[in-house]
């Protein structure tokens, strides 16, 4: 065992001139392996009297112990090293400034749906939801829209596939929001003041109509409403919405299944020099529709309409929002043209509110 430095000093050597880890990890192995000189050096203490495998054992322990605390050390030192050659070609001036990241923007039907909440919020009526996925009943029976009806049939809404022999009651996508009012009165009974904004779904595409578009429609249920509060309230929501100091509205006689009277809403405007200006003027331009409840539908959502009348009314948020800002083409809403966004889009701090404004 009198070759002990004579081992430790080339193995040290070896570790010392190790360039990279794979290097160093084929020096571990020469010199630690199960088949490495100093592995195969314990393997000799067998052949020893105990006296002498007692003292050569020990050295080769220390030889092991300091050989191995070399590599590792050594390790550390290519690691570190790989390290520093990293940051220094990767190197990061963070004192410049930040590049700038595409800023999103709120789209306007987002925009003008939170308009619309926050103006019927201040006057007192909460916000019901439902799902768009609805069943033929919640959409057309219970709604008062007889079975003959043209919007029952599949040309004009969109009927979920059923397979054969199938006898559950047919569903669609939901062409209205209107059966939220129903759910809304089956929940929660009456007295009851709600808005259900939605998507809704019809089969029609052009300029002004897409397969899905947004509507929000209103529910006011008491034992004394009158169409004199319908009036009062559209009029208050079209001053608040379209932010101007007086309104006029004309009420027209039409028909509605589920309401009875029904009026389609007009609001006296100006399309002088191309550019619409509400509240003044000699045009007249529909916005929505509205009536007093039918009591058919009353009756389907567990209401007595003897005890119980109110008014309802309905719109389109898409329109809405192409009226006030001005967009000419509903189809753009939805092709997510980063220009059209950034042009019509509104600030994330831009949360309307009725004392503190609706739009930017």
């Amino acid at each position: 065992m009198s070759d002990l430095d004579t081992i430790r000093q080339t193995w040290l050597d070896r570790i010392a001139a190790a360039g990279d880890a794979p290097a160093l990890e084929d020096v571990r192995v020469a010199a630690l392996g199960k088949k490495g000189e100093i592995s195969l050096k314990m393997r000799e203490l067998g052949k020893m009297s105990p006296e002498e495998r007692q003292t050569a054992g020990a050295a080769l322990n220390r030889l092991k112990d300091e050989i191995d605390a070399a590599l590792r050390a050594r390790k550390s030192g290519l690691e570190d090293a790989a390290l520093d050659a990293r940051l220094k070609d990767e190197w990061l001036d963070v004192t410049l400034p930040g590049r700038p990241r595409p800023q999103g923007t709120i789209h306007p039907i987002s925009q003008v749906t939170e308009e619309i909440i926050a103006i019927f919020a201040d006057m007192g009526f909460a916000v019901a939801e439902g799902p768009q996925v609805e069943s033929d009943w919640f959409n057309f029976d219970a709604l008062n829209i007889a079975p003959e009806h043209p919007a029952r049939q599949e040309h004009d809404t969109f009927f979920l596939h059923r397979a054969e022999g199938d006898d559950r009651p047919p569903h669609v996508l939901r062409t209205h929001t209107s059966p939220v009012q129903v759910r809304a009165m089956q929940a929660q009974g009456a007295p009851i003041r709600v808005i259900a904004p939605g998507r809704v779904y019809r089969m029609d595409m052009d300029q002004t109509h897409t397969p899905m578009f947004h509507q929000i429609e209103g529910l006011a249920i008491d034992r004394d409403i009158s169409m004199a509060q319908l009036k009062w309230t559209l009029e208050e929501f079209c001053r608040a919405f379209f932010e101007v100091e007086a309104v006029e509205l004309r009420f027209r006689a039409s028909h509605f299944p589920f309401t009875e009277p029904s009026a389609e809403v007009d609001i006296r405007c100006s399309w002088e020099g191309g550019q619409l200006k509400i509240g003044e003027g000699n045009d007249w331009m529909e916005i929505l529709g509205s009536g007093m409840v039918h009591p058919h539908v009353l009756r389907s959502a567990g209401v007595d309409p003897d005890q119980w009348q109110g008014f309802a009314f309905g719109m389109g948020i898409d329109r809405l929002a192409m009226l006030k800002y001005g967009i000419p083409d509903l189809r753009a809403f939805f092709e997510s043209d980063l220009r059209w966004l950034r042009h019509y889009g509104f600030a994330a701090g831009d949360v309307p509110s009725v004392a503190g404004g609706l739009s930017r």
